[in-house]
């Protein structure tokens, strides 16, 4: 009896410590959830890897304006423009906690064709992951209204009797990968000149510094009346009436260049991502729904863009955008080297 009295004890006392486990693991999901709930309790910091001002700049203003509204929060901005964008993510990904209280807004085509040109000291796949990607541009070539050139053939032709300045906002870029590959096709000389931002290589373009520019279409649409746009590297032009119907680089010519483009999108580090999943939970679907509320393609137009450009994707498609961008950067290393050794 004795013996059974201990077993029935033992009984007890593996029982009631099941039930305080499974009391304990009620009470975690309750206070996850509930810190789920309270998150974020202060304002959110975006790290944004180019000058202020600039289109990054104006993207993520135009999102967060109507983000707020599902995140419930504000937010505070920091730029790191410089060796094009790797100073911006190497302090996010070294400087900023891995809290999801601090996000990375990136220009993924530039900055991943930089990764693969430059190889900074951080790993990608592996210290960051792309999780919500909201817009995106094909590339294009432009010239000022009151430029000689006319047309993408013309500008070609004189490729081919001189070098031509082509103005960039910086050399690991997929617009930079146009032009070269461009020049590579038909023999044509492009010189790209990189000018540290959007705005200024436009200006250089306009004033007749360089003889053209290259950069994401936003850039020419919101330029208006002011620039005419030569052609895009697309599979066909989003913006026709906003271009001047300007064509399809391909179709001209005849090459084969891949579609070029590049997506903005939001970041995170991989540690806040595996630590905190509910917080991230949390994120993804408040941009979810900052991208389905009509109120940000409002947002969009305000900014001076077309709402062709809203590009929403989830984050296995942002990482299949960037993993595609840097297979392409590889594909095009030598010719980006070979640039940047002139």
């Amino acid at each position: 009896m004795k013996r059974r009295g201990i077993e029935l004890t033992r009984r007890a006392v593996l029982g009631g410590m099941a039930g305080v486990a499974g009391l304990g693991a009620l009470q975690a999901a309750g206070l996850r959830t509930a810190w789920a709930a309270d998150f974020p309790e202060r304002n959110l910091n975006i790290v944004v890897p180019t000058n202020s001002g600039g289109g990054a700049d104006r993207d993520v203003r135009s999102f967060n304006k109507v983000w707020t509204k599902y995140i419930k929060a504000s937010f505070t901005y920091d730029f790191f423009p410089g060796a094009a964008g790797q100073v911006g993510y190497e302090v996010y990904l070294g400087k900023r906690d891995p809290d999801c209280y601090s996000l990375l807004f990136g220009n993924m085509g530039p900055e991943v064709i930089m990764y693969a040109l430059q190889k900074p000291p951080y790993k990608f796949p592996g210290d960051y992951v792309y999780i919500t990607q909201v817009s995106s541009e094909v590339m294009a070539v432009f010239v000022g209204k009151n430029s000689p050139i006319k047309s993408i053939e013309q500008l070609v032709s004189e490729g081919k009797k001189r070098t031509v300045t082509i103005a960039v906002s910086r050399l690991p870029h997929p617009a930079s990968i146009g032009m070269m590959a461009l020049g590579e096709a038909t023999g044509a000389k492009f010189n790209l000149i990189p000018y540290g931002g959007g705005g200024p290589s436009s200006r250089a373009g306009l004033s007749g510094e360089t003889d053209a520019v290259a950069l994401p279409i936003a850039q020419p649409v919101k330029l208006g009346g002011e620039a005419r746009t030569l052609g895009v590297f697309a599979k066909k032009n989003p913006v026709p009436a906003e271009t001047n119907n300007a064509p399809v680089v391909n179709a001209v010519f005849g090459t084969k260049i891949p579609e070029l483009s590049s997506s903005r999108a939001f970041g995170l580090h991989k540690a806040a991502m595996d630590k905190y999943p509910d917080r991230v939970a949390k994120l993804k679907a408040t941009m979810k729904q900052t991208v389905d509320d009509p109120e940000y393609a409002q947002a969009v137009k305000d900014s001076g863009l077309p709402t062709a450009f809203i590009d929403y994707g989830d984050e296995a498609t942002a990482m299949e955008t960037a993993m595609g961008t840097l297979e392409l950067a590889r594909r095009y290393e030598k010719l980006l080297s070979a640039k940047k050794k002139a």
